[in-house]
């Protein structure tokens, strides 16, 4: 493979597409070749730039993304394809699968997880000649799979995670630690130590708040990019 992976992202939140394109030129060996809205967009695209792999939302204004795969392949274009989308119904897993997309990706995700899945697919298009065996068959599919989750750090769990997450996401001003605690039923120190893991796992950041005596307060703001795109 001579030359970056070309990336196509379609992506009907502007938001969300500025993100996702971003984070692909970020990754060693990739660049975004566009960032458009809407299948039609995403055709007239395809049909003047060469494209190696779509970032494909599933669900746009003009249709859905595995219809539009299907069509891709009936026309017999060889891009990839890596789902993006915050559907979890099974059945449209199986049938991403079933039209060779490479990975699916649920929605909202941070950097590092879009990064890891761009990874594992260029160690998959990198595999050439002919396999020698079965094992070499194996290593070439086990590329595409991701490993197990990371485990969250010691004294943290998934479900207070997702609660002060869905909080600072749908507090557009931000909160403090002791409005997070409040609002979660938790304390204040175990608040803010999950706000410091999503700032340091880059879904949030912090500011200080200069009040009228004393130390500064710490406000954390959901970032705009990981609210459309982070895995909680």
């Amino acid at each position: 493979m001579s030359g970056p992976v070309r990336v196509l992202v379609v992506e009907d939140d502007p938001v969300a597409a500025d993100a996702h394109a971003l984070y692909v030129g970020r990754v060693p060996g990739f660049t975004a070749v566009a960032a458009v809205h809407s299948l039609a967009e995403a055709t007239r695209v395809l049909e003047r730039t060469p494209v190696d792999l779509l970032l494909l939302d599933l669900t746009l204004p003009d249709g859905h993304g595995l219809r539009f795969a299907r069509g891709l392949r009936a026309a017999g274009h060889r891009a990839d394809v890596i789902a993006v989308t915050s559907a979890r119904d099974l059945a449209m897993v199986r049938e991403s699968v079933s039209l060779g997309v490479v990975q699916y990706v649920l929605k909202p995700f941070a950097f590092p997880t879009l990064r890891e899945r761009l990874l594992r697919y260029a160690e998959f298009r990198a595999a050439a000649g002919e396999a020698a065996g079965q094992d070499d068959v194996d290593r070439a599919l086990a590329a595409l799979r991701a490993p197990a989750a990371a485990q969250l750090p010691k004294g943290l769990s998934a479900p207070t995670l997702d609660r002060v997450a869905a909080l600072l996401r749908a507090a557009p001003g931000g909160l403090t630690a002791a409005g997070a605690a409040e609002a979660a039923g938790i304390s204040r120190i175990t608040a803010r130590r999950y706000l410091e893991h999503l700032v340091v796992t880059g879904r949030a950041d912090r500011t200080p708040r200069y009040g009228q005596v004393g130390r500064p307060e710490l406000h954390y703001r959901w970032l705009a990019a990981a609210g459309s795109v982070s895995n909680v």
